[in-house]
């Protein structure tokens, strides 16, 4: 009774909701271990969160040109493909697809389950099998609802972000009252060059850019926002601002409160944190930092779902995932997709082998694309965009980003050459089928009759008005 497309329903408030609800998430309860761990020493820890935080700055405001230069929804991918063609644009729908989407969707998940069982099992560490379990339910749970209505998982960020906001608020306030206290001894000799391994700081920028990851959401459903070349730019700026303060202090807290060997000792920081500062919230700080991670996983699955949406109505994916349901009005195919992929990787991964297992390949085709931003620059300098950024930016940003890429081969071979072999193999895949279309052209009835059949089970059509 009427038509079926993706509505505008975005508003300033709700991006913002999203880019702070993505971003603040498992990455700064989970993270510290990791960035202090590849850094060597307090100090130096600290230096790579505020760089990561400037660096995040930097790819947010190439993002939010690119937002407004490139009306289609689909972040990364739309960027790559109208910039610097459709080979290089499928490449990261396969890796992000296959490895990168999965493996962070995993890390959020596990995160979130160990965080929640973690009041019911202290002092001692939850059982493995235990925060699998959780962590598969609260994944399933979201993926129920971003299938339900695109309202509700929108109304659900916004509440989460203040959630979000107070866990932060929580571990700020006791570790500065402790600092304005002259508690300062964890703070002696900060910058001991000893401990400090060269070789390591990409995985410790790895480990900080994954905290900030989120200052693309926007990206995803440009078609979805209210006045996008107002609220883009906006959202980015306000909420990357709120976050670099937020972390920078997080971080102090921590180690006013914990120790260095106190905190490459702990498997959940928040939590050991609590235990020292908090005692009276030693139930609640977990459970709010859960929920922080529960938030994360909604804004994860909201905005990649409207990657496959997209790949699929560029004819670079199956024609199934660009359909929407005639109800709900929400991309149920693409959102039940990952369905699969994030259960196994919950199943037998771990946090910090998955960490870099997925970043090195994210933060090539970020560099990627905001090296399409030079590149669309270049050839359209007629094009007068709402919103411009300073070329350094982009041109910084990508240079650091390829950069990182090519150091970390140096710092985890194993993990980075897995992921750059599930890079490669697309190859293959693009030429058959995407290219020549050859392996399409043997069973072209049966790839209709399938999709003919899961699109009546689903109640799914195409959707039927432009929103670009």
């Amino acid at each position: 009774e009427e038509a079926i497309f993706l509505r505008k329903k975005i508003t300033l408030l709700r991006a913002f909701s999203l880019l702070i609800g993505s971003m603040v998430g498992s990455g700064i309860f989970i993270s510290p271990k990791g960035v202090l761990q590849n850094s060597g020493s307090v100090g130096f820890s600290l230096v790579v969160w505020f760089s990561c935080g400037i660096l995040s700055m930097f790819g947010a405001l190439s993002y939010a040109e690119l937002g407004t230069r490139i009306t289609k929804s689909g972040g990364h991918y739309i960027y790559i493909l109208e910039t610097l063609g459709p080979l290089p644009s499928f490449l990261f729908l396969w890796a992000e697809f296959f490895a990168i989407r999965p493996a962070n969707s995993a890390v959020v998940s596990l995160a979130f389950g160990r965080y929640m069982l973690e009041p019911f099992f202290a002092p001692c560490a939850a059982p493995v099998p235990a925060v699998k379990l959780v962590s598969l339910l609260g994944y399933y749970m979201v993926l129920t609802l971003n299938s339900w209505s695109v309202t509700w998982s929108a109304r659900l960020q916004t509440a989460l972000s203040v959630v979000k906001l107070l866990a932060l608020a929580l571990i700020i306030v006791p570790g500065m009252m402790l600092l304005a206290q002259g508690h300062t001894e964890n703070f002696q000799d900060a910058f001991d060059r000893q401990s400090l391994v060269l070789d390591k700081l990409p995985l410790a920028f790895y480990a900080g850019m994954f905290a900030y990851s989120g200052w693309f959401q926007t990206s995803f459903v440009r078609e979805e926002l209210v006045k996008p070349e107002r609220n883009i730019p906006l959202a980015v700026i306000v909420s990357v601002i709120t976050v670099i303060v937020g972390y920078m202090l997080t971080n102090v807290s921590y180690y006013t409160v914990l120790g260095t060997q106190d905190v490459l000792a702990s498997p959940a920081v928040a939590v050991s944190f609590v235990q020292r500062a908090f005692k009276s919230l030693i139930s609640v700080v977990p459970v709010l930092v859960g929920l922080s991670c529960f938030g994360t996983m909604n804004g994860g699955i909201f905005t990649f779902s409207r990657t496959l949406f997209v790949a699929s109505r560029e004819g670079q994916w199956p024609p199934l995932f660009s359909m929407i349901h005639i109800r709900r009005h929400t991309p149920l195919p693409a959102v039940m997709l990952m369905f699969p992929l994030v259960t196994a990787m919950v199943c037998i991964g771990d946090i910090y082998h998955l960490l870099n297992f997925f970043s090195f390949s994210r933060w090539l085709f970020i560099g990627l694309a905001t090296l399409g931003l030079i590149v669309h620059r270049h050839r359209h300098p007629e094009l007068r965009s709402p919103f411009k950024v300073p070329l350094f930016v982009p041109v910084s940003f990508t240079i650091i980003c390829l950069f990182t890429v090519a150091m970390s081969f140096y710092s985890d071979p194993v993990s980075i050459s897995i992921g750059c072999t599930m890079v490669l193999s697309g190859f293959p895949v693009y030429y058959l089928i995407i290219h020549r279309q050859i392996f399409l052209s043997f069973f072209p009835t049966l790839s209709d009759y399938l999709t003919h059949k899961l699109q009546l089970l689903l109640e799914v059509v195409q959707q039927e008005i432009k929103t670009y």
